[in-house]
């Protein structure tokens, strides 16, 4: 049977870096408060007003096709992983399309937040394998720094997240022993309220009023020892579902890449996984929490680094907000 396999991988982050010491300026916090909990020194915030989700996936998804060796013309479908999407609607995924010049190419835009990208893989997995599509964009791609909260209230969650975008451009194979040998996901509403936004809310009428902006209802809040705790169980416990699936053992792993939220949460994983640090792939100190980006932008980052190779096995996991979780085995 055919196998989809990663053709190519493609990141692109904002020019304006944003430190620990910089947010120090606008709230409450300082660089040693930030790095003890959360392991993030800096992040990435667009440079000005008017750049959305769409714009940042362009760049990175030119990257993918070169890599691919493949022209952006024979995308013949896009998936777009986001929960910051240019405007409420349409999604980010029509933007996309047009901005690279792809007259008539399906969009679908995944809404699961940190799991988002996995989301979109198993989608794309479908596509490829029953021969729906040959060339498709998987992309993931925030702009959070919009709609942060930069006040001492909002500090817990505001630290911790950047802009960026990661894309792959996915393909058959007829090699029997590359490409994605498994994708696992899982949801559980129970945690839906411990990391949302509720504001604007469309069962509200009217979506948005005063009241709720006075109560700040419109930035997004977390119960971080909530998200941590599931996260932390979680996340290995899908790993090996994954490789389970994919008839594969850690030992056999050459790399990881974890979900980006927080590098505490990334060193008890890979402590429970029994995984060696250097095996692990963490961009979170530089860029945080970049949601449905951080895994194929720390891809994207192995690659161009030459710690991803071809023929190495990569492990997935990623678990955030809804709860949604998921992990993927892939052969590049």
């Amino acid at each position: 049977m055919t196998r989809t396999a990663i053709l190519g991988v493609g990141h692109y982050v904002p020019s304006k870096v944003v430190t620990n010491d910089d947010l120090s300026k606008l709230m409450n916090t300082s660089d040693e408060w930030i790095v003890q909990r959360s392991g993030i020194r800096e992040r990435r915030y667009i440079e000005h007003d008017g750049i959305g989700a769409s714009d940042l996936a362009v760049p990175a998804a030119q990257m993918a096709c070169e890599r691919a060796g493949c022209d952006v013309s024979e995308i013949d479908a896009i998936l777009f992983a986001t929960l910051s999407p240019d405007v409420n609607f349409p999604g980010s995924g029509v933007f996309l399309g047009h901005k690279l010049g792809l007259k008539g190419v399906p969009a679908l835009d995944v809404r699961n937040q940190c799991s988002g990208f996995l989301y979109g893989l198993s989608v794309a997995d479908a596509w490829i394998r029953t021969g729906m599509y040959r060339r498709v964009l998987l992309v993931g791609s925030e702009v959070h720094s919009t709609g942060l909260d930069f006040s001492d209230e909002g500090r817990d969650v505001t630290v911790l997240f950047g802009d960026g975008a990661g894309a792959a451009l996915l393909g058959p194979t007829d090699d029997d022993d590359r490409g994605i040998h498994s994708v696992v996901l899982h949801a559980d509403g129970v945690g839906a309220t411990d990391l949302w936004v509720e504001a604007p809310a469309s069962r509200s009428q009217p979506r948005l009023t005063d009241a709720m902006m006075a109560e700040r209802r419109h930035y997004p809040k977390m119960q971080g020892k909530q998200v941590f705790r599931w996260a932390t169980e979680k996340m290995p416990e899908v790993t090996h579902e994954a490789l389970q699936k994919a008839g594969k053992t850690l030992a056999d792993v050459d790399l990881f890449v974890p979900h980006q939220a927080n590098l505490r949460i990334n060193e008890f994983v890979a402590r429970k996984l029994g995984l060696p640090w250097e095996r692990v792939v963490n961009t979170i100190e530089r860029y945080g929490n970049t949601t449905a980006a951080t895994i194929p932008l720390s891809l994207s980052e192995a690659w161009g680094e030459g710690r991803a190779k071809a023929g190495q096995l990569v492990a997935f996991a990623a678990f955030g907000s809804g709860y949604t979780w998921g992990g993927a085995v892939v052969r590049l």
